[in-house]
């Protein structure tokens, strides 16, 4: 079955592996992000299957714009990876309060545009698969990053919330937690303190999102919470 997938937020690492991974199972993917040299980059890499959409997730028009050039490129969306976040990395009192509303605009009202943009392609079909990108901060606030913190939260929230309206519809809606530090793009231990194990690996956990998009209607999962192996836990 061929599937016309989103994915927001498309970057090296994760967001990369995500759309190597689909294109490879047979999607065909709309790359939405706002670097348009790097995305022109990879969508020729990944061929016909592929498209470049330069989108500010943020701005309903760009985002209204861009879900009609994947649909003229490849048909009606039926799956959409919301995995851009907005990182503010600052606590109560040093945080501006524009920086924290950004971002939860990346993150929260990003997603909610591109999830509206996409929800009416797949209940007019057999239905779809929205998948969430969360983050550790998502469950348990993080020191020192309010605003990712509260961000994150929210997009749990929107995760469980889409679920219970959108499950008797045919919409898997799943919230992946990320409770570690994926490994860098050209990471190299001889240049760095950390060990390689100590991360998890994009195309690993982007073979776990392709899961999620092809589980049985009868056991789909809510929240996947993915870590990297240590030794005590």
């Amino acid at each position: 079955m061929t599937r016309t997938a989103v994915i927001a937020g498309v970057g090296p690492g994760l967001g990369e592996s995500l759309a190597r991974k689909f294109v490879a199972e047979g999607c065909q993917v709309g790359l939405f992000a706002r670097s348009e040299a790097y995305l022109e980059e990879l969508a020729d890499d990944l061929g016909d299957d592929a498209v470049a959409v330069p989108t500010d997730i943020t701005d309903p028009d760009q985002v209204e714009a861009g879900f009609e050039t994947v649909r003229d490129a490849f048909g009606p969306v039926d799956v959409l990876v919301n995995h851009a976040s907005g990182g503010a990395w600052r606590g109560l009192q040093a945080i501006p309060p524009e920086e924290f509303e950004w971002a939860w605009r990346v993150s929260a009202y990003g997603a909610l545009l591109c999830s509206q943009a996409a929800v009416d392609d797949m209940l007019a079909d057999d239905g779809g698969t929205i998948i969430f990108t969360g983050a550790t901060s998502a469950v348990r606030g993080r020191e020192g990053a309010i605003g990712f913190s509260a961000a994150k939260f929210a997009v749990r929230g929107m995760a469980e919330s889409m679920a219970r309206e959108l499950g008797p519809e045919g919409i898997h809606v799943a919230h992946v937690v990320i409770d570690g530090g994926i490994r860098p793009p050209r990471f190299d231990e001889s240049d760095d303190d950390r060990d390689e194990s100590e991360f998890l690996d994009p195309d690993a956990v982007a073979d776990s999102y392709w899961h999620l998009v092809t589980q049985d209607r009868s056991s789909w999962t809510l929240e996947l919470d993915l870590r990297p192996h240590v030794e005590e836990f």
